[in-house]
């Protein structure tokens, strides 16, 4: 029989990828448009009659943010599960994106009620959490071996579309906190979810449906098991999970090991994220104290955060076009373990920026917003590196079976970080520019530690086996082994 040849690729996305990425860009501008202005509002306003002034009201709004924050990455656990297990990707999106427009909706109505809007934010920490694993799994899914070579564009896209809302949002919700009030500014983003939900329902005929596995006899928990078990058979030299073939079958066993080995790239991650959520809130606390008059335009203190979204929709596209290829060419192309390290780095070198800009306003000097430029460039840059790399990687390097966890597993370090930031910003452990120089060695040697760790990685990508089959019939899952 004749091999295939290079004709049988499509050069074509699959004609669902619109509803899915209209769905994302409405979703993340009504997360980003409340999460935009939710540490202003907090300390400014919710706050304002039952906290103390000044630095301790500060203080406090931040660490109620990264409790919000810790919910929206830990909740993915419950998502991605559901998904996988139970539901499907396609169901839990839908319902979990109408608990999240109830949640916008608590906001909106009850913004000087602490105990209503805080149920809101709880709503959308499930709604938003939930939702967000599955999202990022099911574009991946749309795809097979015919366009898998299209998988890095597409979620370079996504990400792309994941920026567009967060821009908008963040351009004109904190102006219209500022005119209209807290009820119009949460309400907005609700109407945006809302749309969001429609999009995503009116694609629901022309999905590719991964079916969820129900109860697996070969889970991780039960191949990780019955390693440890006194059962399994060690054979001196071998992976302590290869134990468990006497009980499970190969694919399984591997599946484990390809978690395994993704958590331990994940867990420095973390360090990454503990500075990258703060530009929403340490970064915008530090530039209310900065002059806001850039000519004839006065800024928002939350407005500065247009600067990421807005950088990332310009370098997306500059480094997947002219810079990776460039660098390829020239013999040392950057790939995902190459990036994620230098994410790390100009991670930590964004701080140190921020770091000495606060020992100059610590000493009464007045620095113009338009400073802040600096650090969220050298941020945006990170992000690039780190996360868009890292949430195409967290995907080809799942097994079919737990691509949604896998997912909520990348979601989680998020969750830690931010858990780390809310207690730490709650006891006051560091105050003026201690705090930044704390975070960027944090995240110099979460670096280091991430370059050795990529160094052993072995690289084995998963994708669709056969050809797309609309409306949930079964696929299968090929792997394809290559060297990092």
């Amino acid at each position: 029989m004749a091999q295939p040849t290079a004709a049988a690729q499509s050069n074509k996305f699959p004609p669902q990828i619109p509803y899915i990425i209209g769905q994302e860009a409405c979703e993340r501008f009504s997360f980003y448009g409340m999460r935009g202005i939710l540490t202003v509002f907090l300390a400014d306003y919710l706050l304002r009659q039952t906290a103390g002034e000044g630095d301790d009201r500060a203080a406090l709004a931040k660490s109620y943010f990264h409790l919000f924050m810790f919910g929206v990455y830990w909740f993915p656990l419950v998502g991605g599960w559901l998904a996988d297990r139970v539901f499907g990707k396609f169901k839990v999106i839908l319902w979990l994106s109408l608990v999240y427009c109830a949640g916008h909706a608590c906001l909106a109505f009850f913004e000087d009620v602490p105990l209503g809007f805080y149920f809101g934010l709880l709503l959308i920490a499930m709604g938003s959490g939930g939702i967000k694993p599955c999202v990022a799994a099911m574009v991946g899914d749309q795809f097979d071996e015919s366009n898998k070579h299209l998988v890095n564009k597409i979620f370079s896209i996504f990400y792309w579309s994941i920026n567009l809302g967060s821009f908008f949002a963040a351009l004109f919700i904190p102006a219209i906190l500022a005119k209209y009030g807290p009820s119009v500014a949460f309400g907005i983003p609700g109407v945006l979810m809302f749309i969001a939900t429609a999009i995503y329902w009116l694609g629901r005929r022309h999905y590719v449906l991964v079916p969820p596995t129900g109860k697996n006899p070969h889970s991780f928990l039960h191949v990780v098991m019955s390693a440890l078990s006194p059962k399994g058979e060690r054979v001196k030299g071998a992976h302590w999970l290869d134990a468990a073939r006497a009980e499970h079958p190969e694919p399984a066993v591997e599946g484990v090991k390809a978690v395994l080995r993704l958590v331990l790239l994940f867990i420095p991650v973390m360090f990454f994220w503990m500075i990258f959520d703060q530009k929403a809130s340490t970064l915008v606390l530090q530039a209310k104290a900065m002059d806001p008059q850039v000519g004839p335009f006065t800024f928002q203190p939350s407005q500065i955060q247009l600067i990421n979204p807005g950088l990332v929709m310009i370098l997306i596209p500059l480094l997947t076009v002219a810079v990776y290829p460039l660098f390829k060419r020239l013999g040392w192309e950057l790939t995902p373990l190459r990036r994620m390290p230098l994410g790390m780095v100009l991670c930590a070198a964004s701080y140190v920026i921020a770091g000495f800009f606060q020992i100059r306003m610590d000493e009464k000097e007045v620095l113009n917003i338009a400073w802040m430029v600096l650090p969220y460039a050298v941020l945006t840059v990170a992000e690039i590196l780190v996360s868009t790399t890292g949430l195409e990687f967290a995907y080809t390097q799942a097994p079919r079976e737990m691509k949604s966890v896998v997912q909520s597993l990348w979601l989680v370090t998020t969750a830690l970080a931010n858990i780390f930031v809310a207690f730490i910003s709650g006891i006051q452990a560091f105050k003026g520019p201690s705090q930044f120089f704390f975070y960027g060695s944090l995240a110099l040697l979460a670096g280091l530690m991430l370059w050795l760790v990529a160094r052993k990685f072995q690289v084995r990508d998963y994708f669709q086996a056969a050809a797309p089959v609309p409306t949930g019939e079964h696929t299968t899952a090929g792997a394809t082994a290559k060297t990092a």
